[in-house]
């Protein structure tokens, strides 16, 4: 099992995540924003980030239907470092 290093200090489990998505340009879609704002009321957003964030990434978790993770990365970096890191599994 690998990790992906999202931000800060956070590390996941890769099995885990479910999708990473580039909050630009998902954000512009109304089911989106209203799979974020039912997250956070449900208080299932963890925000990894100190700067503008620019993704978010969906988990699975097993004691909450989805955990939902606010990064500073962008959605293409994270994908190619999960992609490394699946790459790399594989050797």
């Amino acid at each position: 099992m690998g990790y992906l290093h999202i931000g800060q200090s956070v590390m996941l489990p890769d099995r885990q995540i479910i999708g990473i998505f580039d909050l630009d340009i998902t954000s512009q879609s109304k089911i989106t924003k209203t799979f974020l704002n039912q997250a956070e009321e449900e208080s299932v957003v963890v925000n990894v980030n100190e700067d503008i964030p620019k993704s978010f990434l969906v988990c699975d978790h097993p004691y909450h239907r989805q955990i939902v993770y606010i990064s500073q990365l962008n959605s293409s970096t994270l994908a190619r470092r999960a992609a490394e890191e699946l790459s790399l599994e594989g050797e």
